[in-house]
């Protein structure tokens, strides 16, 4: 077992009163008692529909090697057989703790926020970077107030590089996180309508996206998209946060890290690229133009922290995808193969187009449809059914003439498409689910995308139950 934290330091960082008699150290840290590892330490945080306290119990019985407790819950805990460490709140412990890991850290650092593609970008440089070093990044989407420290505390003290992916739906969210990360590079992928009903415009969102420079390290790198509307904000907002190394990526002439040519392909793009006076080309294991650009920041991120480029283009070739981020399924259908695209994690408009994009560029197998499943996008506010409605002008014109759409806000694109495209609507997924399964036919290629709340991932699981996978073809878009 690898030690992640001694007692001792564990103590130590946290400020905390240990009870009982402490193990050596532990091995990694958990704040759910479902996935909890033996010899983790189990931080009970009180989060808004559930306390961690009241799973101590199911964490000592998972192995925890030791519990994390808030001093004012211990005399409800009653008598509990593993070790304790006391703290006053059990957040601010973890968030303490995480500051600590940082500053024992000699890893290279880079953090990643966005309207769209920050996940996709992390487990990018997650990927590339484990071709040249040891790397440490960020769980599934842990970007906000609790999931930002806990990937900070459980940053190993020698990792080469870490990877953090920091979120915000609110102005003054990512400023706290970014100054316990500390990063040497910080990537703004792109600026668009997320959480639009949380600000009053795109440029209020770019200022709050801007927040990630005021925790760069002295000498630090701002990486952000030189064909993004928004580039001039961010670069005046990043020179007024103090940071002199500004770069740009994308197509533009004056891009630091700059596409020079570009072959998209059902599966896969090749492209050319000028990294930083470094001439390059590389093969993107997954398809979508805008993988493409994230890929662009990915290069220059890599190039600015010291790695080997050469080996980081070669690690590009099969990056993978997750669940819900454009994963594809090959399903069997009895009368022959149908093609299922999960994007069924998060939708804004920039993601919507990109997914749209990523449809039509793939193929149909002899009378097969492009069929696009879609659901709300959520945090729009006022804007919504503007945004919703404007959706139609990416289908209009495409390769995809059936659309499936699910939720309330989706409405608006139902009344927005014309005849010719063959819509089915209902009113949420329960509703949407069987008429989904009736309608899919062999050849067709399906694309299902929402935002998560919306609980479009329980489309593709009933896909994969009524057609279980042949093959996956497991492409990061």
């Amino acid at each position: 077992m690898s030690m992640l934290w001694t007692s001792e330091a564990l103590v130590a960082a946290m400020d905390g009163r240990p009870l009982g008699p402490m193990p050596e150290g532990i091995s990694g840290i958990s704040i759910d008692s479902r996935s909890l590892q033996p010899g983790d330490a189990f931080f009970a945080i009180k989060g808004e529909a559930m306390d961690g306290h009241d799973f101590a119990t199911a964490a000592i019985k998972a192995g925890a090697g030791v519990l994390v407790v808030a001093e004012g819950k211990l005399p409800s805990l009653g008598r509990l057989t593993a070790p304790i460490i006391v703290v006053e709140d059990v957040l601010v412990a973890l968030e303490k703790l995480g500051v600590a890991a940082r500053a024992r850290s000699q890893a290279k650092i880079i953090a990643v926020t966005g309207s769209a593609g920050k996940t996709t970008t992390k487990e990018a440089l997650r990927h590339v970077l484990s071709a040249v070093g040891k790397v440490h990044a960020s769980a599934q989407s842990f970007n906000n107030h609790w999931g930002v420290p806990l990937t900070l505390a459980r940053m190993p003290d020698d990792c080469d590089y870490a990877v953090f992916e920091i979120g915000m739906n609110h102005p003054d969210e990512i400023r706290p996180l970014v100054k316990m990360v500390r990063p040497h590079v910080a990537i703004v992928t792109i600026i668009a309508a997320a959480h639009l009903g949380f600000f009053r415009n795109l440029d209020e969102i770019a200022k709050a996206k801007a927040e990630i420079f005021e925790g760069l390290e002295p000498e630090g790198a701002a990486v952000l998209n030189r064909d993004d509307a928004r580039f001039k904000l961010l670069d005046k907002m990043a020179h007024a946060a103090g940071v002199e190394h500004v770069y740009g990526f994308g197509e533009n002439a004056r891009s630091t890290f700059k596409l020079t040519r570009c072959e998209l392909h059902a599966d896969h793009s090749d492209i050319a690229a000028r990294i930083g006076g470094h001439d390059m080309i590389a093969r993107i294991g997954a398809p979508g133009r805008h993988m493409v650009q994230n890929v662009l920041a990915v290069l220059g991120a890599a190039q600015l922290v010291g790695a080997d480029l050469d080996k980081v283009a070669l690690a590009l070739a099969d990056l993978s995808a997750e669940r819900g981020r454009g994963k594809r399924h090959v399903l069997r259908h009895p009368g022959g193969p149908i093609t299922l695209i999960d994007e069924s994690y998060n939708a804004n408009p920039a993601s919507m187009a990109a997914a749209m994009a990523l449809l039509n560029a793939t193929p149909v197998t002899g009378e097969g449809r492009r069929i696009a499943v879609l659901g709300d996008m959520l945090e729009l506010g006022e804007h919504s059914a503007k945004l919703h409605a404007a959706l139609a002008d990416l289908i209009v014109g495409t390769g995809t003439q059936t659309v499936f759409l699910g939720g309330p806000e989706m409405r608006a694109l139902a009344e927005a498409l014309p005849e010719d495209i063959k819509t089915e609507y209902r009113a949420g997924v329960e509703e949407l689910k069987p008429v989904l399964l009736a309608a899919l036919k062999p050849g067709d290629v399906v694309m299902i995308k929402s935002s998560k709340g919306i609980g479009f991932a329980k489309l593709v699981d009933a896909l994969l139950g009524k057609y279980p996978a042949e093959t996956t073809t497991s492409k990061l878009t």
